[in-house]
């Protein structure tokens, strides 16, 4: 049996008008769709998930697509969390799940081409880029979809409450007599580290807290590395901050070695809260206090909202915020005197 690929070279259509084709979009013409589906009876193509979609109209399949520019997807504890959580919740009712590959972006096909070949059922799209344009194709698509991590008013999202989380970490740190409070903010493309930043800017001004010169520090897209670089900047200022909120746990962790290799302890001279809760924030010296963001949560709604979509056969535009709660453990302490 051919491929895709195959079909279009036999046909001389695009990859696109064979898909389409295929999926029984009404902007392909009946003359082109015949000669299409007879080429594919010829070379005996007709993947699993069309001749079951047939029969039943749908494939239990769900697309999953990720985008970030720095192509951490499942690497990153907090995206594999929503995932597994995600696919349980999805798996129970009976779908399996499609992930779309990068290699997607060298071939003469785009994510939403991909899905539609695929013939899924509905998408998942864990996102920290709103301005890719795979991501906004697939939004403006017939397809029921959920996003996670990102806001739109153009689709069904779920995502952590980021500007509250920005505000329980200054407050904590405030309570604990610190006035003098820096931030390592995430990636400002991203909603995520645009909104904890807000929070942070939101606590301080409402305490009456002046934000100093290089306290708001950009640590990248929220690596270990990129949170050691920030914090160095942060100690190398004549006013050294005695606390740091910082927008993620695995740059707070490149944050505590950068602290530690310059001889200071934590948290007697140098409070860290960091942003996940992710499961080595309990096993590191000294445990991490860090707002946690509830990712089975996060993970269950998104399921439940695509699942609705796709059984009602109606695309839904909602937003689902998920709360965060602040978990206090040992990286955190008074003002040193």
């Amino acid at each position: 049996m051919g491929t895709i690929y195959d079909l279009a070279k036999m046909t001389g259509f695009s990859i696109t008008t064979v898909s389409k084709a295929l999926n029984n979009y009404s902007d392909v013409s009946e003359k082109t769709k015949a000669k299409i589906v007879q080429a594919a009876a010829e070379m005996g193509y007709l993947p699993n998930a069309h001749a079951q979609s047939l029969s039943t109209k749908r494939s239990w399949t769900i697309g999953v697509m990720f985008s970030e520019a720095h192509g951490v997807g499942m690497m990153h504890p907090f995206f594999n969390a929503i995932i597994e959580s995600f696919r349980k919740a999805t798996e129970q009712q009976g779908y399996d799940l499609i992930f779309a590959s990068r290699n997607l972006r060298n071939r003469d096909m785009s994510y939403l081409e991909h899905f539609q070949h695929r013939a899924v059922d509905g998408i998942v799209v864990i996102c920290s880029d709103q301005m890719d344009q795979h991501v906004q194709e697939l939004i403006q698509s017939t397809i029921p979809i959920v996003v996670v991590d990102m806001d739109s008013a153009d689709c069904s999202v779920v995502y952590s409450d980021n500007i509250t989380g920005g505000t329980l970490a200054v407050n904590h740190l405030y309570e604990l007599g610190h006035r003098l409070i820096a931030h390592i903010a995430g990636d400002t493309t991203t909603d995520a580290g645009r909104a904890r930043i807000e929070g942070y800017q939101q606590a301080m001004e409402q305490l009456d807290l002046p934000i100093p010169d290089g306290y708001l520090v950009n640590g990248g897209f929220f690596s270990g590395e990129e949170g050691k670089r920030a914090m160095n900047e942060l100690l190398a200022l004549p006013e050294r901050p005695t606390a740091v909120f910082v927008a993620g746990d695995e740059m707070a962790i490149g944050a505590i070695e950068a602290i530690h290799e310059a001889g200071l302890r934590i948290p007697e001279d140098i409070s860290v809260v960091g942003y996940d809760d992710i499961y080595m924030a309990q096993y590191i010296t000294p445990k991490l206090t860090t707002v946690r963001q509830d990712t089975e949560t996060i993970g269950q709604h998104a399921a439940s909202v695509l699942i609705e979509q796709i059984v009602n056969k109606k695309r839904v535009t909602t937003r689902d915020v998920i709360p965060v709660n602040l978990m206090v453990r040992q990286s955190t302490g008074p003002v040193p005197e």
